[in-house]
């Protein structure tokens, strides 16, 4: 009899053993995946890079000073001199030159005289091991070529919008529109999420209608986004279209707007599409409330909306709040219901209301993406990795809120 159970103790633990290395090699796995795509991303964000000018900058010494040493009055005397009477008078309309500091006037001179164009890209694992090489073949190929170690993410591409140059193009534009869009999406399911997730766990009876609402909302839970997409077409962009557009309102401007297709339209989408998601994630955190602590409080008198409102909400508000985080993080990724309702993928113009036409930095990096050229493959990689800072912004955002909740708890 010993000897059987010995022998069985020895098969079950034989049998954990592959189990504990079988999950093991599953974190492994996933390790090295998401380190792949984040190495990928990165490899393509920065890199030597050969630039050809269209106007040698050689040409552009004056009393013997080279560009990148001149001061202000030489700056303005070089663009007096090279740039096209018109646009010069453009330019002095957007803003006067007297009133330009040195580092603008320089910049200037770089984007409309000297007009650098990308002749050759390196990613940065080509940058870091074949150095020299990339510096031999840039000597060869391209001698009055230059070559500058780039990062793709900075200043300038945060803070300008799209353009058809990739030395100019930026993310600003896709940025507000990607803010916009997801404070919509959040005023309208947050409330309406955790509103529907009280009802089904606090107050509605076992029936069969509130078990087939459960059902549903498992299934919309599911259901692909570009599905919601096509509902948002519908519903939000043609049948609340004086809604959506700002018509009723008078706030849309002509031309501003096409058919609905707005940052609104987007938001509202977005909201439907996270709404199931919200309202499941809610419910399970309803139910991780110890009912002993619903009973205390009606014990003493409370009702059941005083119950809801002082204990359990506050109890469970750290699980909610991190649900509806990750659930934003997903609608912050979404393309496909984007592009059916007619988010652009080329805009240059700033949101200014929730009315305006939209991008957002999915939208942007799909566009970028589809281009053939080797520099818009990298100004996408630069854009995702500000859309991975973004999302992981907002987690952490979660993760100390929910931390900080936790410890002001008192039962």
């Amino acid at each position: 009899m010993t000897g059987t159970f010995n022998q069985n103790l020895s098969v079950r633990h034989v049998r954990g053993s592959r189990w504990q290395a079988a999950f093991a090699l599953a974190t492994i796995l996933a390790v090295a995946f998401l380190a792949t795509l984040v190495l990928t991303i990165v490899d393509d964000a920065f890199g030597w890079v050969i630039m050809m000018d269209e106007t040698d900058r050689r040409e552009l010494t004056r009393d013997g000073v080279t560009l990148d040493a001149q001061n202000t009055a030489q700056l303005l005397a070089t663009i007096d001199e090279h740039l096209s009477p018109r646009r010069y008078r453009a330019l002095e309309r957007e803003l006067p030159f007297a009133d330009r500091g040195r580092d603008d006037l320089y910049a200037l001179v770089l984007a409309e005289i000297v007009n650098p164009e990308i002749a050759e890209t390196y990613n940065l694992f080509e940058s870091l091991v074949s150095a020299q090489a990339i510096k031999a073949q840039a000597a060869e190929e391209y001698p009055e070529g230059l070559l500058v170690f780039r990062s793709w993410v900075n200043a300038r591409f945060l803070l300008a919008p799209q353009s058809a140059v990739p030395l100019a193009a930026g993310i600003k534009t896709a940025i507000l529109g990607t803010l916009m869009t997801i404070l919509i999406t959040l005023a309208f399911a947050f409330p309406i999420g955790i509103g529907a997730a009280i009802w089904l766990e606090e107050y509605a009876r076992d029936s069969w209608l509130t078990r087939a609402i459960q059902v549903n909302i498992y299934n919309l839970a599911g259901v692909p986004s570009i599905i919601y997409g096509m509902l948002g077409l519908a519903v939000f962009v043609r049948g609340l279209e004086p809604i959506t557009s700002g018509a009723i309102f008078g706030a849309s401007a002509a031309g501003d707007t096409a058919n609905g297709r707005t940052i609104l339209s987007a938001g509202l989408t977005l909201a439907v599409l996270i709404l199931p998601v919200i309202i499941i994630n809610a419910q399970e955190a309803l139910k991780a409330v110890p009912g002993s602590l619903r009973q205390s409080s009606l014990a003493v008198g409370a009702t059941k909306w005083q119950t809801i409102r002082y204990h359990v909400l506050p109890a469970s508000f750290d699980r909610i709040l991190t649900g509806t985080v990750l659930a934003i993080s997903r609608a912050i990724g979404e393309t496909a219901p984007l592009v059916v309702i007619g988010a652009s993928t080329f805009l240059t113009q700033d949101p200014t209301s929730i009315f305006s036409k939209f991008t957002t930095l999915p939208i942007q990096i799909y566009q970028w993406t589809s281009r053939p050229q080797a520099e818009f493959r990298h100004l996408a990689a630069a854009a995702i990795v500000v859309l991975l800072a973004l999302m992981l912004s907002l987690n952490s955002f979660a993760i100390v809120a929910r931390n900080k909740m936790r410890k002001q708890k008192r039962f």
